[in-house]
């Protein structure tokens, strides 16, 4: 199966030069990618702050941490049938149970903290500042219903009209149609 062009544009290439790389700096490099369990208590917190302060400004249906967990039902394997990687030069990725904590806890809730921070960010921008700019139009999967500034006609009045019309902040505006050459 061949991919398309413009994906391998712009893929990251790691595998490429991994074998020669030295040792000593894939060792440090394997450390590295855990040293950032540190923060994950500082995420929660944060997240949670940002949902909490969302559901005091009167949120309804707002996406929770589970909604970007994987369900441990999905993934592919278990205690009793984790593979493992032989010839790896670090000990401990030679064992089930790393692989079981790494791939069903550490990285499924590190990632899945992540997009749901991110989610929650990119919908209180929206409600306090809708305001448009070069990257905002990618905050449409955190649309919602009026901003802050759109609860006042005469606020909303003061606003560009791009700003005021934008959908992904204002229910009221239509969504654009996309046309086949979008």
């Amino acid at each position: 199966m061949k991919s398309c062009e413009s994906c391998q544009a712009d893929r990251l290439h790691i595998a490429k030069h991994y074998k020669e790389v030295p040792f000593i700096r894939r060792r440090l490099g394997m450390a590295l990618v855990y040293l950032p369990i540190i923060t994950l208590p500082f995420l929660f917190i944060s997240a949670y702050l940002s949902y909490y302060h969302l559901k005091m400004m009167g949120a309804e249906n707002l996406k929770t941490l589970s909604d970007y967990i994987p369900d441990r039902a999905t993934h592919r394997y278990t205690l009793k049938s984790q593979i493992l990687m032989e010839g790896s030069f670090w000990e401990v990725s030679r064992s089930k149970i790393f692989w079981m904590l790494n791939c069903t806890w550490y990285c499924p809730v590190s990632v899945g903290l992540c997009e749901w921070h991110t989610y929650l960010v990119k919908l209180i921008e929206n409600w306090w500042c809708p305001f448009g700019h070069e990257k905002k139009s990618t905050y449409d999967v955190a649309s919602i219903d009026k901003s802050f500034w759109h609860i006042n006609p005469e606020d909303t009045a003061k606003l560009h009209e791009d700003d005021a019309v934008n959908p992904i902040w204002n229910e009221d505006t239509a969504q654009p149609e996309k046309s086949d050459k979008d």
